[in-house]
This record gives structure tokens, sequence and C-alpha cells, in this order.
């Protein structure tokens, strides 16, 4: 059978979220994108967490085969067309390698795992599309079910983000894991909820934004509950959610709940959500909360848009760090020109162009480290690189960055454990390469021949003879990089002619 390729004009995503997975296909008109097809499943992930932080066999294979399901539809697309991300529970999971591994030879394409400022950021943009395009600073709250994101906006830019260790899955299982709903566990929950958002009060005090939007599932059923009760007009409100709590309250267990706009999916975690956002309203000086219904998988489509159309966010990043750190531009430009020319060299016919990107973004900021010290300054910059805030940017692709920084001087023995991808080693040989050429830190004339090849056990470079006799620092420098490859199962052979 033949599989028909979807357009170029249609994108789709996966959110893994720790209490749902969600796939959304949709279309790109313009600048805009229509939803064409949504698929749900209430996985629980989150659910599936041992005591000492490991996901369970039971929860894995309720997962995986959700992931096949997803990877049937997701058929035919191409790698520019999808982009998938996992939350709070694979960012905690002990054993999420291993489960990640497999789900991807699901799904067919690779998942990406964000870190919690970064899906805050990408759950702004989601709802701000959603949203009327007025002027006001939002402050937007997403409760997902391992975490709850908090953003501070205006228009389509998020200027404060966090996140912070408060899920609806979580902290139902932890304060109402025998389904009993009481004054003392709502009390408990609400307490503890207050405590962790009481860290980021300062900033997102009342006077800082001018209107409170909800996303995603709690505030969707919130809203929906309140209103059908006739607990509040539109809006969540305090007090509306304070009666809804007296209402299960009186109910004593979950079994007993039947309430109008209530799901069957959201019951089991709504005393951990109701009891979070009770505490945000309280922390925060809310009095209404509006409902926005983009969320997370939207923000990733147009963050996935933005990139097909130059309007990337990891370019934007690698600027601000570039500012930050004070990178040496015209040194990092050089590098980065050369490296680039032999990574194409390197890479033949079939260049790695994520690769390539990843390559270019470390040049241009190999050097940050030496904001903190010259001394193995490479050790700093891919600490950095690694652990930093990088809008845009997920876990994996920070940890390739870091790898390529960490691999472009001294001893080489350290990569033997990181590096397994051939795309990678092709990477730190061109940024080693390029930065020994530009050890002087000046404008330099490179040899006419200049050729960078792969070679049966490792790498071959090819450069005129008199470029070498007349550039003997580098030269020495050469013959100490091949006992550097050598040490790492590499020949690199310097031809001369």
């Amino acid at each position: 059978m033949t599989t028909t390729l979807p357009t170029p004009d249609v994108l789709a995503t996966v959110d893994l979220g720790s209490n749902t997975f969600r796939l959304q296909v949709s279309r790109v008109v313009e600048d805009q994108l229509y939803p064409l097809d949504a698929m749900k499943e209430t996985v629980r992930l989150g659910a599936g967490l041992t005591a000492d932080k490991y996901l369970d066999d039971a929860t894995q294979e309720k997962a995986l085969a959700c992931m096949a399901r997803f990877g049937e539809r997701l058929r035919g697309f191409s790698p520019a067309q999808v982009r998938i991300v996992g939350t709070n529970t694979l960012r905690v999971a002990k054993n999420s390698a291993d489960f990640i591994q497999r789900a991807e030879a699901l799904l067919g394409f690779p998942i990406e795992i964000i870190a919690g400022r970064e899906e805050a950021r990408l759950v702004y943009i989601g709802a701000a599309h959603s949203l009327p395009a007025t002027k006001e600073r939002r402050l937007v709250v997403d409760i997902g079910g391992g975490s709850t994101e908090f953003v501070i906006g205006s228009q389509f830019k998020a200027h404060v983000t966090e996140s912070l260790p408060l899920g609806c899955v979580s902290y139902s299982m932890r304060y109402f894991a025998d389904g009993k709903l009481s004054r003392s566990n709502f009390a408990d929950a609400t307490l503890a909820a207050r405590n962790e958002i009481q860290r980021i009060t300062t900033e997102y005090r009342p006077e800082e934004w001018q209107l409170a939007v909800g996303t995603s599932g709690t505030a969707r059923s919130l809203r929906d509950i309140l209103e059908i009760n006739d607990w509040s007009a539109s809006d969540i409100t305090l007090e509306g959610m304070l009666q809804l709590r007296a209402e299960l309250i009186k109910r004593e267990s979950l079994k007993n709940v039947s309430l109008n706009g209530l799901k069957a999916d959201r019951l089991p975690v709504l005393p951990g959500g109701l009891a979070i956002m009770i505490a945000i309203f309280e922390e925060l000086g809310i009095s209404k909360m509006t409902v926005a219904e983009g969320a997370l998988r939207d923000g990733v489509l147009y963050d996935l848009l933005g990139r097909q159309r130059e309007k990337d966010m990891r370019e934007s990043t690698v600027q601000l760090f570039k500012r930050r750190y004070h990178v040496d531009v015209p040194q990092s430009e050089r590098v980065q020109a050369l490296a680039e020319r032999l990574y194409r060299m390197v890479a033949g016919e079939d260049v790695d162009q994520d690769m390539l990107k990843r390559l270019i973004w470390a040049a241009r900021l190999h050097e940050i480290g030496l904001t903190i010290a010259h001394t193995a300054y490479h050790k700093h910059s891919a600490y950095i690189l690694q652990n930093a805030d990088m809008p845009g940017f997920s876990k994996r692709e920070q940890a390739m960055l870091a790898t390529i920084v960490l691999g472009h001087r001294g001893d080489m023995g350290k990569m033997q454990q990181v590096v397994n991808d051939p795309a990678l080693w092709q990477a730190v040989v061109a940024l080693r390469l390029a930065v020994l050429f530009y050890r002087s830190r000046m404008a330099i004339t490179l040899p006419e021949l200049l050729d960078l090849k792969l070679d049966v056990k490792g790498f071959v470079l090819t450069m005129s003879q008199n470029w070498l006799n007349d550039n003997p620092l580098t030269a020495s420098a050469f013959r100490q990089e091949v006992l550097q490859w050598k040490n790492v199962g590499f020949e690199l052979d310097v031809s001369q002619l």
C-alpha cells in the first residue's frame, strides 16, 4: 500500500503530559494554524511514578500502547512537520531514557524533554494565540499533572517564566490517595501548595499583571463545573472554588461525587487540581481567572511554525547568551565559519542539517565559560549549556551543544563515554580543528588547499605544505591533535600537498 505524504502546510505535535497525552494535527494558512485532527488519551503517566521515581511497568505499557496509536496517525509525516515534547514526569523519572527509546520506535520521531521554564514559555505562546491581541500584561497559569507553570507576558512574548512541582495527579495521589475528601486533606494539600508558591510571589504580585488566565484541563474543568452549577458566572473565582470544595467535602469520598460539568476522566485528579488552584488564588491575590483554549500543544505548533518561517526562538536565545556572557564576536564568527565549512566537507552529501545548526550554535557559544575562568573554560561552557534555561532548546539539544563544546579543546578521553553518534563526532572534529586554526584569535589567511574527509579509521585533513611550513606553531598543534584522536580510537591523518 502506498502512503501519501501530508502536504508541507500540515504540522503535528504530541504533548506527553503527566496526566494526558495529546496529538494535534493542524493546517498552516499564512501565519495561522487551523486544527484538522486531534487525539487525546488519559494515560496518567505521573501516577506510575514509584516512591523512588521510577515509572512502573504497567504505566509504561499503557503509555506505549498509546504511542503505537499515535505513531500510526503520524505515519507519512516528515521530521520537519512533527514535534513531540515530554514534560514533568519524563523529566524526573530515573528510567525515562529506556522508556523514551521504546516510545520513539513506536512514534517514529524523537521525543524532546523540555525544561519547566521552556514548558512555561510554550504554554504562554499557545494561550496568547487563543486570546484577543490586547496589550495588557497577563498572568498565565497552567496546572499540569506533575508541575504548574506560571508566566507573565504581553501579546506573544513571555517575560517571566517559572515552573513549580505542583500537579493535579501528584497532589491527588499524595493527599487524596484513598479517595477521601475531608477538610483536613484539603487543608494539607492547599497549605503545601501555598508553601511552594510563596517562592515566586514577589515576581508575580498583582501589580505586575492585569489579567489572570488559566489553561489546560484543570482550569477548563473548574470553569465548566463552577459555571454549570451557578457557583460562578463564566470565570474561575475563589468564592466559586470554595463552594465546590465544600460540596466535595460534603460528599466525603470521590465515589460519591457526581457533578454537572465534571467529566469522568477528570474526577480522580479534581481534588488535587482544586487545592492547587485555591492556593494560587490565595497566594497571588487573584480575584478571578479567565480560561484560554490554547495550551502547550498549540505553543509547540506555533514554535515549530516559527522555526520554518525563520523565527526560531533558539536563534534569539543564542544571541542573548552571546551578550550575557560577553562573547568575543569576531573570534566566534571566524571559528563558526570555518567549523561549518569543515563540517560540510566531512559530511559530504549527507549533511545532517540539524547537527549543522547545533554546530553553528556551539561555535558561537564555545567560549561563554571564559566569564567564569580561563582554566578549563570549555568545561564551564559545557556546564552552562547543559544546565541553563535556554528558551527554544530541548534538554537533548542542550546536551548535544554541551558535548560539542566540551570536546572542542583539551584531553579527548572525556569524550569516549558521551559520544556515540557519527554526526556528533563530525561536529566535534570540525569545531576542534577550527579552534586550532584560529588559536591566534586574529584573522588569518587559511591554506589555499584545505580539505577534511572521512576515512575508514577516522578523518583525513589535507592542506598545503607551504602553509604548514609558514605556521610552525599550528603545525605542532596538529601533531598533538593526532595523538588526542588516537586516544579515543580514531586516526587523524594530517596530509600535506
